[in-house]
């Protein structure tokens, strides 16, 4: 069936393959009960078939209309697979939870995978979890530590809404056609009650992205158009500092006093 469909570049498909890959992937999502599955870009089915076997019910979410046809033989006879002919981006995952939360499932495309994170941490309410192969590079950016070189914006942004665990690595042997980096296995869950307060998000935002778009540069500097040392200090910020050695609570704290001195 793989030799039915060219991957497309521009959809950035690597087909999983490897047996044992997919059945160390199904054993950590271990669906049971009335989870509601959904998996986005199945493409030809290699993870999609093993979800229906060993839940019987799975929704998924594909641009390519052309592997659909593929996915639906492939997986004819495992369990009941509704399929949406759709972009991830720009789909509303809210309408697939109903009464219940979702369990997110993927291989997602390296090149969407940034903006279709932030695109479910907004809809985060409807997700119970996510299980998903990304660049192990994007992986090690989510799970890093403050002072580290893999430290940045997506680190903190998605700290204050999920909770992120790496389980494995894969190489890229396991894909069709191999991509040119290794791949990792994460779960997300999202944080029902928010680790720590934020004030404005779109505030909390703006600084984040302030700050590590000029890393080089010292929080004093970085921030100038929207924190004034002063104000940094007060935080308990050392306007000396660089944003990598922030945690991300502090910037929270940092975005939550601003937020109140701009509400008084």
């Amino acid at each position: 069936m793989a030799d039915r469909h060219r991957p497309r570049k521009r959809f950035g498909q690597h087909f999983l393959h490897d047996r044992g890959v997919i059945e160390k992937i199904i054993a950590s999502i271990a669906p049971e009960g009335d989870d509601r599955l959904v998996e986005i870009g199945p493409g030809l089915g290699a993870l999609t078939r093993p979800l229906l076997e060993a839940h019987g019910e799975v929704e998924a979410v594909e641009l390519d209309r052309d592997v659909i046809p593929l996915l639906e033989e492939r997986c004819a006879g495992a369990g009941k697979l509704q399929v949406h002919q759709q972009d991830a981006l720009k789909t509303n995952f809210r309408e697939f939870a109903g009464k219940g939360r979702l369990r997110l499932v993927g291989n997602l495309p390296y090149n969407i995978s940034t903006p279709l994170l932030f695109h479910l941490l907004s809809q985060a309410d409807a997700i119970h979890d996510m299980h998903f192969m990304l660049q192990r590079e994007v992986v090690d950016r989510i799970c890093a530590q403050p002072g580290t070189r893999t430290y940045g914006r997506l680190t903190v942004m998605l700290a204050h809404g999920l909770y992120a665990q790496r389980l494995f690595t894969i190489g890229p042997g396991a894909f069709r056609p191999p991509p040119a980096v290794d791949s990792a296995v994460i779960r997300l869950i999202p944080h029902r009650t928010p680790p720590f307060e934020t004030g404005d998000p779109a505030l909390f935002a703006a600084i984040v992205n302030q700050a590590f778009s000029q890393r080089r540069k010292t929080l004093r500097n970085a921030l100038k158009p929207l924190v004034s040392a002063e104000k940094m200090a007060e935080a308990d910020v050392d306007p000396a500092a660089r944003p990598e050695t922030l945690a991300p609570h502090e910037f929270g704290h940092l975005s939550a006093m601003i937020s109140e001195q701009n509400r008084t």
